[in-house]
């Protein structure tokens, strides 16, 4: 299935946000029992860290490889390249696998995941306004062209 270029970035925009969105759910609710303010400089040290190193970067990077596409319409899962798509794999499989195997402490599980699901949760915020400025950007020309 083909989508428009612009569309990728609303893909992008919807699946990282579910997946910040649930990250984030699964450290607030582990969250009450350790709610301390070291705990909470903690999480937002792990919000930076993930931000500015590598979601932030990330979301500059796939917006910029995808608004240089010069075909209109590409398939729907272009929104990350392959290596994009392996890191997004490994995440998963060590997140789930780390709760599940109960080596990471309620504690951990509380700190960690609500800073990276709050960074995950941005990053696909940041998709959504670069999709809006694309959107805008593309009515802006369409108009030009008509006038």
């Amino acid at each position: 299935m083909k989508v428009k270029r612009n569309t990728l970035l609303l893909l992008a925009c919807l699946v990282w946000s579910a997946a910040g969105f649930n990250i984030l759910r699964i450290g607030l609710m582990a969250y009450p029992a350790y709610l301390t303010v070291l705990n909470i400089l903690l999480s937002a040290l792990v919000f930076t860290v993930f931000q500015k190193f590598i979601f932030g970067k990330l979301v500059k990077k796939h917006t910029a490889r995808i608004l240089s596409y010069l075909e209109e319409r590409h398939f729907f899962l272009k929104f990350f390249d392959g290596k994009a798509f392996a890191v997004m794999a490994v995440m998963m499989t060590g997140g789930i696998g780390l709760r599940l195997s109960g080596l990471a402490p309620e504690r951990f599980i509380a700190v960690f995941y609500t800073g990276l699901g709050a960074a995950l949760l941005l990053a696909g915020l940041l998709f959504g306004g670069n999709y809006g400025k694309a959107a805008f950007a593309a009515h802006d020309k369409v108009e030009e062209k008509g006038d």
